[in-house]
């Protein structure tokens, strides 16, 4: 992991006291917006979307994310030269007091009374500096938009996405007898750049040794031992899947370093809402006419259900607004192993009056029961 030249707090947009809830969903509403697939050939966004992932890669991760925190900047590498604090080469202190520093972080102490940078690595990961280690690839987020009946019944879904995967020249070694390339980790300079608070450190990279270049470069992937690959990914969707339910394809996210396993593909799901039904959790609610007649005398009605045609018994006095339940015949929770109810509400519609005998009818009716249903409003007014 090369020093850190920006605010990883700030390239992913949250506070320092951020939760990890908060820096996942920050890094995934990021992601999706710079990610290459969406916009492709702005170079822009490509390096945003670096930038957006190795913030991740720190942050996600609770040691990292101390080091980060209590020094300025995180690193596999360590401090160059045995990690004893001094003036020299490439090291600028700036007069810093490191007894009161060290002394506030309660760290690094060596016994002779300087202090030790190899300790205070021991103490975040229990070694000594060393070669950059293997780290896990990192993971992908995508979101995939599906319609009512994938969602109800399941399908399966071809992706195509772009992932850093292991480089086949090489096969991730980084080199592979080509000629000498831009160090990947200093850009060419040789050096990098750690901050840590108000302490600046200008190290010798660790990864070309100061050179600037990496011998022996592949051709390839230029020493990084990855290079970007589009690919295809056959992902099946469950049935009973709704609106936010993220799915896992593991080692389908970026390819680690030096051998190290790859992430994993995070898949999060939205489901286009459908003209009548209308889903909430694993019920199904749908309105539905009926007749005065059938309303008044009862009746058996066929309604609409997602697995067809079902009956649907009225009682006699059935009122507008009416709900009635239909047990399982809603969407199947493949978690649970059982399935919701379909809520049908009824409403009444009035007959259309086009002739006399209605009219008649409709007269001898208001006879027989002459009862005024608003009576019983002027008594709560």
């Amino acid at each position: 992991m090369p020093a850190a030249t920006h605010d990883y707090y700030q390239t992913l947009g949250v506070r320092r006291d951020a939760s990890q809830e908060e820096i996942r969903k920050a890094y995934r509403r990021l992601a999706r917006k710079y990610h290459p697939d969406v916009n492709p050939g702005d170079k822009s966004a490509e390096e945003m979307f670096k930038r957006i992932q190795e913030a991740y890669d720190v942050l996600s991760d609770p040691k990292k994310r101390q080091m980060y925190d209590q020094y300025g900047f995180y690193s596999e590498s360590g401090f160059p030269g045995g990690g004893q604090a001094r003036s020299g080469p490439g090291m600028d202190f700036g007069g810093f007091d490191f007894g009161d520093f060290f002394s506030r972080a309660g760290t690094g102490r060596s016994a002779g009374g300087g202090f030790n940078f190899g300790e205070i690595f021991e103490q975040f990961f229990g070694r000594s500096r060393a070669q950059p280690q293997p780290e896990k690839g990192t993971d992908l987020e995508y979101a995939l938009n599906i319609d009512f009946w994938q969602a109800i019944r399941g399908t399966q879904i071809t992706l195509s996405i772009t992932r850093q995967d292991v480089c086949t020249t090489c096969g991730g070694a980084g080199s592979s007898g080509g000629q000498a390339a831009v160090c990947p980790q200093c850009h060419g300079t040789g050096s990098v750049t750690q901050v840590a608070g108000v302490m600046r450190f200008t190290l010798t990279c660790p990864r070309c040794g100061g050179s600037g270049r990496l011998r022996n470069a592949c051709n390839t992937c230029h020493g990084e031992g990855r290079q970007l690959r589009n690919e295809t990914v056959e992902v099946r969707i469950p049935p009973g899947v709704s609106t936010g339910t993220r799915l896992r394809v593991p080692g389908k996210g970026n390819a680690g370093t030096q051998g190290a396993p790859p992430g994993d593909l995070y898949i999060t799901v939205r489901v286009e809402p459908h003209p009548f039904f209308e889903r909430q959790g694993d019920d199904i609610h749908i309105r539905v006419p009926i007749t005065v007649t059938e309303a008044g005398l009862g009746a058996k009605i066929e309604v609409p259900t997602i697995d067809g045609r079902a009956l649907l018994k009225i009682p006699p006095g059935t009122q507008s607004g009416q709900k009635f339940r239909m047990r399982e015949k809603g969407v199947f929770n493949s978690r649970k192993n059982t399935r919701g109810d379909q809520i049908v509400e009824v409403y009444v519609q009035p007959p259309k009056v086009r002739d006399e005998r209605t009219k008649e009818l409709l007269r001898e009716l208001a006879q027989l029961n002459p009862e005024d249903p608003r009576a019983s409003i002027w008594s709560q007014v």
